[in-house]
């Protein structure tokens, strides 16, 4: 049987990369997308490849509708065929009070966390749904926490637009129900990554680690399971489920 192929945007580290290896390694072929560092998503392509996965990369700034239109185009000539996205990439900006962000940064992290989600949704669901030919698949948007926390103090205007993911998430999960499209989230918690230095707080996983009832931030790889665990069969009744990932906080 041909290999399952699965998009992940923001492929090239973080939670993007830990869900590249770990699908790789359950069977899927992969088309990863980065912005900006080439030489990571590299890497990441290389370990795939020696899980035995096809793998293509591509630079694409999905909040812009021309580079997701390109990124799409390159799965369709190299694969064929998609039969799950991982609507990964995202960015926080900087942290600090609502105030005192500036307009051009959040015009960024809009864009980027949720035209791109949103543009990235569209073109899958116009690969998969079986009205138009598709095989029906599964899309996993990443949320998080901030979504219910709010992000007070820190990252209001990131908080936000993954509200606008959770949102995402329901509706079109009943919109593409019927179409042999499950669309579900995950919602992490403090997870160890480059997330908070990106933000200006690189000490925010071990200072709020006390107020975790497990006691320590998440690892990518966690959270990678429980995305893997809602593209696969045995998740074939969840749909529109937002599932939180974040140690109990």
């Amino acid at each position: 049987m041909a290999r399952k192929v699965i998009l992940v945007t923001g492929g090239g580290r973080g939670i993007g990369a830990a869900v590249a290896l770990l699908a790789a390694r359950r069977g899927y072929d992969l088309m990863l997308s980065y912005r900006t560092e080439r030489t990571r998503a590299e890497a990441v392509a290389a370990e795939a490849h020696a899980h035995g996965a096809r793998v293509e990369i591509a630079a694409a700034d999905v909040g812009r509708d021309g580079d997701v239109m390109r990124l799409y185009a390159v799965l369709d000539e190299r694969f064929g065929r998609l039969d799950a996205l991982v609507n990964n990439a995202g960015t926080v900006g900087r942290a600090g009070p609502l105030a005192d962000a500036a307009t051009d940064m959040i015009k960024d992290v809009v864009a980027i966390n949720v035209t791109g989600a949103i543009l990235c949704a569209r073109e899958a669901v116009r690969r998969m749904a079986s009205s138009r030919g598709g095989r029906g698949g599964a899309i996993v948007n990443v949320s998080s926490r901030a979504a219910e926390i709010g992000g007070a103090g820190e990252w209001v205007h990131y908080a936000a637009t993954k509200g606008a993911i959770d949102s995402l998430t329901i509706g079109l999960a009943r919109e593409a129900g019927g179409e042999g499209i499950r669309v579900n989230a995950v919602a992490p918690g403090v997870i160890e990554t480059e997330i908070h230095a990106a933000a200006g707080m690189p000490d925010r996983p071990a200072r709020l680690s006390a107020g975790i009832p497990l006691g320590r931030p998440g690892r990518a790889e966690e959270v990678a399971e429980l995305v893997l665990w809602l593209l696969s069969d045995a998740a074939s009744y969840v749909n529109g489920a937002i599932v939180p990932i974040g140690g109990g906080r």
